[in-house]
């Protein structure tokens, strides 16, 4: 027995409430498998009047029917209004007054039809079925089947989409790294396992934890590259706990993956093996636990032209394994070429500057005195006016009576010495 909801609503997630084998048959209509429910509901009258009683409580509007077969139930709820119920070996007299539209047939065999002067169900169903094919091939056929509500076929279930997320309650609270890692473990390896045998791998890990104090202590950690080593990201787990703690005992555990293609990739014949890189990506977690979050990384230049400026990027370590650059080395300069090299202080050293007529005289800084032999500025540079952190300063190249030449400028915080020329 099957049973077909057609109106407004949401008719998929009512259907599922009756039965797991449901198909989406278009946009206001679903078709269930309603085998089993007589058990619980009784007869046909009363298995659609528990739907409807269902569907009124939701707010759906929907007309109901159960057929023996989908096709001959989908035809009667679209085309009669109420709950019916087409009885089983009368399914053509149940029909056979819709309109032949109900059956979707193209516009040249409708055409046809028409001309023929056969415009319902009943008047399909009365024709010899050799003729049909004959004449009309196989989709007069298929729609001869359908009029006579003899057609047969299995539903096309609802395919949710695969989840990859696991979750644990405690009995009692955890409030240590070492007992919460065998549950990571547990998980991970549970996910990594449902992964692999879907031929897929992660970009991604998710972790939630329930705290005691109902909050929930939530991190992502987003792989240079789609991976599938459990024991690899229960490292990675590791090193960002330790370096961002709950605040307080853990209740529950949350874990949920991305599930992606892995990327293949292919070594070189005359390139150096590179490291794999989740384990690249545990190294610089590591770098990161010691030296701290915004210290590692690929430096980048930002869209401003104040001097020095650069933020640290993420690295992009899955991307600089896949693809090594191949450009060649740089080809020596000529032994006669003489070129200055200019050796930034990081941070610019505070300086005392004595000016004399506008212009620097003596500099004493850290490391470096003396008096200004020969000077050349200064160039005026300014920036980033519109923002809250302005910038603007004189800079002057000098030489000075130690024996060195040097950059120094002058901001609103006063005289610095920003590196040296070698």
């Amino acid at each position: 027995m099957f049973a077909c909801l057609h109106g407004t609503g949401n008719l998929a997630a009512l259907a599922l409430e009756f039965s797991p084998v449901v198909e989406q048959t278009g946009p206001q209509t679903v078709t269930l498998d309603a085998s089993g429910l007589d058990r619980l509901f009784g007869l046909p009258h009363d298995v659609a009047a528990a739907i409807a009683r269902r569907a009124g409580e939701t707010g759906a509007r929907v007309r109901i029917a159960l057929a023996s077969n989908p096709d001959a139930a989908i035809c009667a709820a679209r085309g009669f209004a109420g709950i019916n119920i087409v009885p089983h070996g009368d399914e053509a007299k149940f029909l056979g007054e819709l309109p032949l539209e109900q059956l979707d047939p193209s516009s040249a065999l409708l055409e046809t039809l028409e001309r023929w002067g056969i415009r319902r169900f009943r008047e399909l169903a009365a024709l010899p079925p050799l003729g049909i094919a004959e004449r009309l091939g196989p989709e007069g056929l298929r729609l001869r089947e359908l009029a006579r509500g003899e057609a047969e076929r299995k539903l096309r279930p609802i395919e949710e989409p695969a989840r990859y997320e696991d979750e644990i309650e405690l009995e009692y609270p955890v409030d240590l790294l070492e007992p919460l890692s065998f549950l990571l473990a547990r998980l991970l390896n549970g996910l990594c396992t449902r992964l692999a045998t879907r031929a897929l791998a992660t970009d991604e890990l998710r972790l939630r934890l329930q705290l005691e104090n109902r909050a929930a202590h939530e991190r992502t950690l987003r792989l240079p590259a789609p991976a599938l080593d459990s024991k690899s990201f229960l490292k990675l787990l590791q090193l960002d706990l330790a370096a961002h703690p709950p605040a307080r005992a853990i209740i529950a555990v949350w874990l949920g993956m991305n599930p992606v293609k892995p990327r293949p990739a292919q070594g070189g014949l005359f390139l150096p093996a590179a490291p794999e890189p989740v384990k690249l990506e545990i190294t610089l977690a590591r770098i990161r636990a010691i030296v701290g979050e915004g210290n590692v990384g690929s430096p980048e230049l930002p869209d401003t032209h104040r001097p020095g400026a650069f933020r640290m990027a993420e690295a992009l370590v899955g991307h600089a394994l896949a693809c090594p650059s191949r450009n060649p080395p740089p080809t020596a300069r000529g032994a006669g070429a003489c070129r200055l090299a200019f050796r930034v202080f990081r941070p610019a050293r505070a300086a005392r500057v004595r000016i004399d007529s506008g212009r620097p005289r003596f500099v004493a800084a850290e490391g470096v005195r003396g008096e200004v032999l020969q000077l050349a500025g200064p160039w005026r540079t300014s920036g980033d006016w519109w923002t809250p952190d302005p910038w603007s300063r004189d800079e002057w190249d000098i030489a000075l009576s130690d024996g060195a030449l040097y950059r120094i400028y002058c901001n609103p915080r006063g005289w610095f010495v920003e590196g040296s020329y070698d």
